[in-house]
């Protein structure tokens, strides 16, 4: 790859040569110090093995112009057992590296090599070190006036920072250790520059769930509160913003970032550990992240990639022949414009999709813009060039169909892909990045060249930071220009370009075996049918439609790549919940039933535990033997149903016995389409059905019942006149004394006879 952007049609002469070339300059004007250096010299003889770490911890400027001045820090620290003594750091400047797989060799160099590594400037800037004591460090800072440094030429200039001194084992003074770097020397505008477009991407990933809150704005559930982390002054995605809003860029965004900061203004649960559902408490970072967004992409170019940042080579090499899942991208598509119109009130272009690592095929490349997308983001290790050109060509390639491939550059694009918390790591990807910009430039063609960098989806804060700092370095404009992705895509493609899109073959195992599977697929497109099936009763679908929909493209985000296991469980727990809540609409168990009669109604229950209203829904009641029982004159009948939220309806329906005997009865809900909704309830009814015959028998028990009450009523009205006659003939028991006083008990005067 990086032989094909080389600087072609200058032969470099031997390095050694180079350096010879420059001596005579030295030993015309200082025959004494030109003795000196180029004498057979101490440090010829290199150690063993390197036993001083040095790093170049950080060098300004970056890109120097004529009177400045290089200040160059970093640290050494003595790994020997010995002490280090009389010891000093030295600055070396090597010849200009004739091309970019120069500098990656340079770069790629170990221990010191004499006679490869040039020798040291004037010793006056050297910084001195009496004693450095075995596993110990020490601090320095190199001071050196440009003009000191005899940069002949335009170009990229090896820098060597080296500590050289004797140890008690070896006495005379050697080179124990370097540390390398790189200067670009453009001090001047070039008559052509070229236009560099930096992807800066504000990607996470999927924090939302599909649960929504029963409240009128169903309140989002998240799977955890990490997002704030990244949100909050010192995370990832704020330092995004707060140092991207300064740079020459083009914001590539996944809206679902959006929408998920958007829906934490608006207020948030999140689901603990314990499984219990718990308020956010980050609104306010969500709000104070967004604010500082919209105000940092004002006047900025923007690319929306499809919601939720779709994995185009797992729909392509495992999803595209699972029904329904390439549907999801136009959707996604659309979805994407509006989040960034709506949350961040400015245009998006919705013209890019972007696989992994920018690696196509023709499978990749049909996904991608069946989205609507008409540039796919390639990489140069992808789509290659032949080297014919002699030069790298501009990142627009045409490759059939209307479509272009913006090709980035790989070197560039993978430049801050290490860990860049370490200082000594991070300058050297950034003046090594520059090198190969100003490389890029120094290439010997006419036309003025557009690039691009597409850089890791999601950079950590060291990362990003650094490419922050190799961008400001390239804000002098001496040898590249900002552009933007649309104008990249735009550019007049090289008629000699590579334009052929590698086979399947030809796609990264490694990333391939990253993809999620047909069985995730699948799962999709289950949950799908699910939620289609589900919808079609609600009297709101929109308050299943959308969250389920988002889900269902964040179940295909770039983001699950690496981490197959958390992608199964989010899978699973959509899935789990959707079926949990169409279960909230179901036939409630019934129990057995007795039919006694010719005919009666068996009520059947329908219950509603959702919170909006269902339609369009049939219970249907079956026989298992007609015979039997019947229907409405058959083995079922069905009857409309709609049920409030909240609420049961209770359905009856008319039945008939024509025999007796147990009978099983099936309650069925259905759609309107005839696709039966949730689960059958069975129910047993006991048919009885009562002949002519019994009913005589029935007629003559109840007459006999009724004698015989008759009878036994007259004869306790005979036990009782007989009992009342034979009290009356027996003696009264008055006293003797009373006279005519008891004769007359009707106190008139009359005497009673009887």
């Amino acid at each position: 790859m990086a032989e094909a952007a080389d600087i072609q049609g200058a032969r470099p002469a031997p390095v050694r040569r180079r350096w010879l070339r420059r001596a005579v300059v030295l030993l015309a004007g200082t025959p004494v110090v030109a003795a000196l250096i180029y004498s057979p010299a101490p440090e010829a003889e290199a150690a063993p093995a390197s036993s001083v770490d040095v790093q170049v911890t950080s060098m300004a400027p970056a890109a120097p112009v004529k009177g400045d001045t290089l200040t160059i820090s970093g640290t050494v620290v003595n790994n020997g057992s010995e002490a280090i003594n009389d010891a000093h750091v030295g600055l070396r400047v090597g010849p200009v590296l004739a091309d970019r797989s120069s500098i990656d060799e340079a770069a790629d160099r170990g221990a010191f090599r004499a006679g490869t590594d040039p020798g040291e400037i004037d010793q006056a800037y050297a910084v001195k070190i009496p004693s450095l004591p075995s596993k110990v460090g020490h601090e320095f800072t190199l001071t050196v006036p440009v003009n000191k440094l005899e940069l002949d030429k335009d170009g990229v200039y090896q820098l060597g920072v080296s500590l050289s001194g004797a140890t008690d084992s070896r006495p005379s003074q050697q080179v124990l250790g370097i540390g390398r770097t790189f200067l670009p020397w453009q001090p001047e505008a070039a008559a052509k520059r070229s236009q560099l477009t930096y992807a800066w991407p504000l990607i996470a990933q999927t924090r939302v769930t599909a649960e929504t809150g029963s409240d009128e704005v169903q309140t989002p559930v998240f799977l955890d509160d990490s997002l704030a982390e990244e949100l909050r002054p010192g995370g990832r995605l704020e330092q995004m913003v707060s140092l991207g809003k300064d740079l020459p860029i083009t914001w590539v965004i996944d809206p679902d970032l959006l929408t998920t900061v958007d829906a934490m203004t608006k207020g948030y649960r999140v689901r603990g550990p314990d499984g219990k559902l718990v308020q956010g408490r980050n609104k306010a970072v969500a709000e104070q992240w967004l604010s500082s967004l919209e105000a940092a992409v004002q006047g900025k170019k923007v690319v929306a990639l499809p919601f939720a940042d779709p994995d185009l080579a797992s729909l392509a090499h495992q999803g595209k022949d699972v029904s329904g899942t390439l549907g999801q991208l136009r959707p996604a598509t659309d979805k994407a414009r509006q989040a960034v119109e709506t949350v961040l009130h400015v245009p998006a272009s919705t013209d890019f999709s972007w696989p992994v690592n920018g690696a196509i095929d023709p499978s990749i490349v049909n996904v991608a813009t069946s989205a609507g997308a008409r540039n796919v983001l390639a990489r140069s290790d992808s789509l290659t060039e032949t080297g014919s050109l002699g030069y790298t060509p501009s990142a627009a390639r045409p490759i059939g169909a209307g479509t272009t491939a913006v090709v980035a550059d790989a070197e560039l694009s993978t430049a801050f892909e290490g860990d860049m918390l370490k200082a000594g790591d991070s300058t050297l990807a950034v003046q090594q990045f520059l090198a190969h910009t100003l490389a890029l430039n120094l290439q010997k063609t006419d036309e003025q060249r557009s690039f691009v960098v597409t850089p890791q989806r999601m950079p950590s804060v060291g990362q990003v930071n650094t490419m922050a700092t190799a961008l400001r370095g390239l804000q002098g404009g001496r040898w590249t220009q900002p552009g933007d992705l649309e104008s990249a895509a735009a550019a007049k493609p090289d008629p000699g370009a590579a334009t052929l899109v590698p086979g399947a073959g030809q796609y990264p195992e490694a990333l391939r075996k990253q993809e999620l599977p047909v069985s995730a697929f699948e799962k999709i497109r289950t949950t799908q049918n699910t939620l289609d099936h589900f919808k079609v009763i609600l009297t709101m679908p929109d308050r299943v439609e959308i969250p389920f929909g988002n889900s269902t493209n964040r179940e295909m985000s770039t983001s699950w790549r690496g981490r197959p296991d958390q992608a199964k469980l989010y899978r699973d727990q959509v899935q789990d919940y959707l079926i949990g809540l169409t279960e909230k609409v179901k036939v409630i168990p019934k129990s057995d039933a007795t039919l006694s009669g010719h005919s009666a109604t068996i009520p059947v229950s329908v219950q509603n535990s959702l919170v909006q209203n269902v339609h369009d829904l049939v219970l249907r009641v079956k026989s298992a033997n007609p015979t039997r029982l019947m229907f409405s004159g058959s083995g079922e009948s069905e009857q409309e149903v709609t049920v409030q939220g909240g609420h049961s309806q209770t359905v009856k329906f008319d039945a008939s016995a024509t025999a007796s005997g147990p009978v099983e009865v099936t309650a069925q809900l259905f759609t309107k389409d005839g696709v039966p909704y949730g689960k059958a309830r069975t129910f047993t009814v006991e048919a009885t059905e009562i002949t002519s015959t019994v009913m005589l028998v029935i007629a003559g028990g109840v007459l006999l019942l009724v004698l015989a009450g008759i009878k036994m009523y007259a004869s306790r009205k005979r036990v009782a006149a007989r009992a009342a006659a034979e009290e009356s003939t027996q003696p009264s028991d008055e006293s003797p004394d009373t006279g005519p006083q008891s004769a007359d008990r009707s106190g008139t005067g009359e005497t009673v006879d009887r």
